[in-house]
């Protein structure tokens, strides 16, 4: 065997990719310095931006990056990296777990936080509405899906954030959200620990780059001062004088070099931050406030008539608020500076067509897009994709992974312009502003679907036009329609 390479026989796939891919994509290059050296083959090409995944014993190839990351982290390594200490699917992927309703919906949720981390690589406009909207879904969660630990969709999407702006322009952005401070900062230790520890990265025959996280801004929010407690009645001079003797108990004992923690009534009422407390009369005086204030709010409450006092219920949200229609593509072409969009002028049955971007690259041909007819999402604001204006949306059905895709379509005889309708929702669609304001679309899109047979559903009510009703063009079934 003298002077022959030495190729491994456990090798499970093939991983085919451009280095210079692999140097800026960090996330690609933390999950190929994750995976067992020997069982997964990398082959480093000069120059390109293409990535193909090919899987031994099986004929399938994976081209699309989404798709390959997950595929590493769940069924073409045995799940490895989706087991302790990675979980980096959220552990949905195992055996006995990857059936389940739970795990599809968390294995749903990963592509789609992936597919957002994308648009906001080809478009960063919009990334402070994305800082406020994850804001307020981070509030009763720690990661995007069901997870022990950060999985892929949460290192993608803040990898995708944390290279989309400068760091001022960030730490701006940010000030203010603590559930996405919380989250950006976890996301960046598990990232850098993962880096650290890869076997690709500590293996000394590894020729792997090692992972790029110098290029990503570092998320280091301020320290927060100790909070206070109050119940909101007490007078300025009882705050004024919990606050001082709060601050002025941590200097006393940093300029003792330490010692015992400040003295006063952590636990007590009205007091907070481990500061020095409140007097006995001083709580004394709040309390009687307190209760004075108390029997007042009871008593004004008592005589306003009942219909004031009940809260009117906030009006059900409806796909009626989507403005779909059906269009056709008349002009399709490539993309100048994105890979994986074409530009299209699609017919809505307005004045003129509109111009619209597409990520469909990867799954049509550009003499497929000619001539299409398609469903197109209206209500959408006008915004820039890779420098191209896009105005709305051609709806297509995917798969869980997005690994396939296929365009939504209406029947044979609807008519260009016409509104698309569901089963019982016949209200006007939103205008454009408040669809984005509101994050109506958002909210809307995880029960847009096609049913068993492949026709266009929301929460089961089918869609209709005046032909009929819209279907994936193939009848993919149960896929999600966006």
């Amino acid at each position: 065997m003298s002077g022959e390479a030495v190729i491994s026989q456990s090798a499970l796939a093939k991983l085919t990719i451009s280095a210079p891919l692999l140097t800026s994509d960090p996330l690609v290059a933390l999950i190929v310095s994750l995976c067992p050296p020997r069982q997964l083959t990398v082959s480093q090409k000069k120059k390109g931006t293409d990535v193909t995944l090919e899987i031994n014993n099986d004929t399938q190839t994976l081209t699309y990056r989404n798709a390959i990351l997950r595929s590493l982290c769940g069924m073409v390594l045995h799940n490895q990296l989706d087991g302790p200490p990675y979980f980096l699917l959220g552990g949905n992927s195992a055996p006995g777990i990857g059936g389940s309703s739970d795990a599809a919906l968390a294995m749903a949720g990963i592509s789609s936080w992936m597919s957002v981390a994308d648009s906001l690589r080809l478009d960063s406009q919009e990334l402070g509405k994305l800082i406020e909207y994850l804001d307020g879904y981070l509030a009763g969660r720690s990661f995007l899906v069901t997870s022990p630990s950060a999985t892929l969709a949460d290192l993608d999407l803040y990898m995708a954030i944390a290279s989309a702006a400068s760091s001022d322009v960030l730490s701006e952005l940010i000030s203010g959200h603590a559930n996405v401070t919380r989250w950006l900062v976890q996301c960046q230790s598990t990232a850098s620990e993962l880096a650290t520890a890869a076997p690709g990265q500590v293996a000394a025959e590894s020729r792997l780059p090692p992972v790029g996280l110098d290029k990503l801004v570092v998320i280091a929010p301020p320290a927060q001062p100790v909070p206070f407690f109050f119940y909101g009645d007490e007078d300025d001079d009882v705050v004024a004088a919990a606050a001082k003797s709060a601050s002025a108990a941590p200097a006393a004992a940093a300029g003792k070099g330490g010692g015992k923690k400040g003295g006063g009534d952590a636990g007590g009422k009205g007091g907070g931050g481990g500061g020095g407390g409140l007097t006995d009369e001083e709580k004394k005086a709040a309390a009687e406030k307190r209760a004075k204030a108390k029997a007042e709010k009871a008593a004004k409450k008592a005589k306003q008539p009942k219909a004031k006092q009940q809260q009117q219920a906030p009006a059900e949200l409806s796909v009626s608020a989507l403005d779909i229609r059906v269009g056709k593509i008349i002009k399709a072409w490539n993309h100048d500076d994105a890979e994986k969009l074409y530009c299209e002028e699609v017919d809505v049955g307005e004045d003129k067509p509109r111009q619209i971007a597409s990520g469909l690259r990867p799954f049509y041909k550009l003499e497929d897009m000619q001539n299409r007819m398609v469903l197109v999402l209206c209500n959408l604001k006008a915004r820039n994709l890779v420098g191209f204006p896009s105005h709305g949306m051609v709806m297509c059905a995917s798969n869980d992974d997005h690994t396939k895709v296929e365009f939504a379509v209406p029947p044979e005889g609807a008519k260009i312009g016409e509104r698309v309708m569901f089963e019982g929702h016949d209200g006007e669609p939103e205008a454009e502003n408040k669809v984005a304001k509101k994050k109506i679309f958002d909210k809307l899109a995880p029960d847009l679907m096609t049913d068993a047979d492949g026709v266009v559903i929301w929460k089961g009510a089918k869609s209709s036009t005046s032909a009929g009703p819209c279907k994936a063009v193939n009848g993919m079934p149960n896929a999600h329609v966006a």
